[in-house]
């Protein structure tokens, strides 16, 4: 990593069923219109998986369950550098609503190389997207 700023960010992978859950950046944010997993910086002396859970609740009105975390991703991107913390989570209770974001779908993890994410998710979307479609790992 470079000496640009450090953006710790918690993602998570809300699982209902064998469907994961993506959202669509809004228009004038960083990588706007992109999709990606619900998620946002870490808090200090917040948990991984409590930010996952606290982001999912803030950004889309979901309550979730964290469960496990995955390995964590570095990417440059020119003006940041990132480390992503992708959480696998279980949805518990309620519907999307578009809080801090444009849109949210709920897909299977095979259609997700039909949209496009930052770079930073690239390696963990081919991952996910080559794994069946019967749900959490």
């Amino acid at each position: 990593m470079s000496e640009k700023k450090l953006v710790r960010v918690a993602i998570a992978l809300v699982w209902m069923g064998s469907r994961l859950l993506i959202t669509r950046r809004p228009r004038g944010a960083h990588l706007a219109e992109l999709w990606e997993f619900p998620g946002g910086k870490i808090e200090q002396n917040e948990s991984v998986e409590a930010a996952a859970e606290r982001e999912v609740l803030e950004e889309v009105g979901l309550t979730v369950r964290a469960r496990s975390q995955r390995p964590s991703i570095e990417h440059s991107y020119s003006d940041r550098d990132v480390v992503l913390y992708p959480v696998n989570c279980e949805w518990l209770r309620g519907a999307p609503e578009l809080k801090g974001v444009a849109d949210a779908r709920w897909v299977l993890p095979s259609e997700l190389l039909g949209y496009e994410f930052p770079a930073a998710n690239r390696e963990l979307i081919t991952e996910l997207a080559a794994a069946t479609d019967r749900g959490q790992p």
